[in-house]
């Protein structure tokens, strides 16, 4: 493999496709009423979700993790969240439980932050854990108090319990998996990405775009499908040519010949990127040292939102105004 096809690697390809495809509204909304049970649904307002731009994810888990925060209104009038954390490993991680813990308390500590002029009450956070491991989530282990081995139905008022709701994409067929177009064929490619046989499961998964190339965001979502099997998978596995003869049977020669395009674009951004993602790097790390030293207790809200930038000019203006910045809030203004 090449120098260049390496450059060309998105470090967390599964990362990227996931916060593309439910940072809309629509495909989110999709997923959460497919997924979250009816009680649930019944005091939740979806019209009303707003997506929130924050992440939750320690840079040193990002290989692992993905997650997108939902802001919703409950029947009631108050407001709540939806945390929905997408675990990208092959194995299924048994203490998952104390990620989505930890995650949760630092929504709760932000809420707490935005609103420090008034008293507020913690507003309720519901977990989706969504998986692919090669091996089945294992059942009834879903509420943390499944960890915990003694008289913990005595002691339940010390112990601070909480379930999730799971959707584990291997304990459903095919078929069983629903939502919009884009959110059934991106949990597909989840589903089987690791699967010997994709080249043979590629062309149905394919086929579900066909009407979604009636639209003007068909060629948009295409491309996200490209790069992410670019990313995912490697040559030997599945070139980005197999890719196009896919698309053409399975969708149209139009789409095929759009593919060659975008896979000449790819391969000119990878000869760019390297040297580009070098000097993203090099800013990230100065801020996130400034930060340290100036606002230390902002760090992580702050790099959250860094590390999400691919604007260079952007990260520069970060950069020079944690220097001359009084107040955090100058910071954060420019993450708006």
């Amino acid at each position: 493999m090449t120098d260049e096809k390496n450059n060309s690697k998105v470090v967390n390809p599964h990362d990227k496709v996931f916060r593309e495809v439910y940072g809309n509204k629509e495909n989110a909304r999709s997923l959460l009423a497919d997924k979250l049970p009816d009680k649930v649904l019944k005091l939740v307002d979806l019209n009303s979700l707003e997506i929130s731009k924050d992440s939750f994810i320690e840079k040193e888990l990002a290989d692992y993790y993905s997650d997108m925060l939902y802001k919703v209104k409950l029947t009631d009038g108050s407001q709540g969240f939806i945390y929905v954390l997408f675990e990208h490993k092959s194995y299924y991680d048994r203490f998952v439980h104390l990620q989505l813990l930890e995650y949760m308390v630092k929504i709760w500590r932000l809420h707490i932050k935005q609103h420090e002029e008034k008293p507020v009450c913690l507003p309720i956070v519901i977990p989706l854990l969504v998986c692919h491991a090669r091996q089945e989530w294992p059942e009834n282990t879903e509420r943390l108090s499944s960890l915990l081995s003694g008289p913990v139905e005595e002691l339940a008022g010390y112990i601070p319990d909480f379930a999730f709701e799971l959707y584990d994409l291997h304990r459903y067929s095919d078929d069983q998996i629903k939502g919009t177009i884009m959110s059934r064929v991106i949990l597909l490619l989840f589903k089987h990405i690791r699967d010997p046989d994709l080249r043979q499961k590629l062309p149905g998964i394919l086929a579900l775009m066909r009407k979604l190339m009636e639209k003007e965001t068909g060629l948009q979502w295409i491309e996200v499908v490209v790069r992410y099997l670019a990313s995912a998978l490697e040559d030997d596995e599945l070139s980005v040519k197999q890719i196009k003869e896919i698309a053409e049977e399975a969708i149209s020669k139009e789409t095929g010949e759009y593919i060659m395009t975008l896979a000449e674009k790819l391969k000119n951004e990878g000869k760019l990127e390297g040297k580009l993602e070098g000097k993203l790097e090099g800013y990230r790390e100065t801020i996130e040292l400034s930060m340290a030293v100036k606002f230390p207790g902002d760090i992580g809200t702050v790099m959250a939102r860094v590390n999400e930038i691919d604007d260079l000019d952007t990260l520069v203006e970060i950069t020079k105004a944690i220097h001359t910045a009084k107040d955090i809030s100058e910071i954060l203004s420019l993450l708006k």
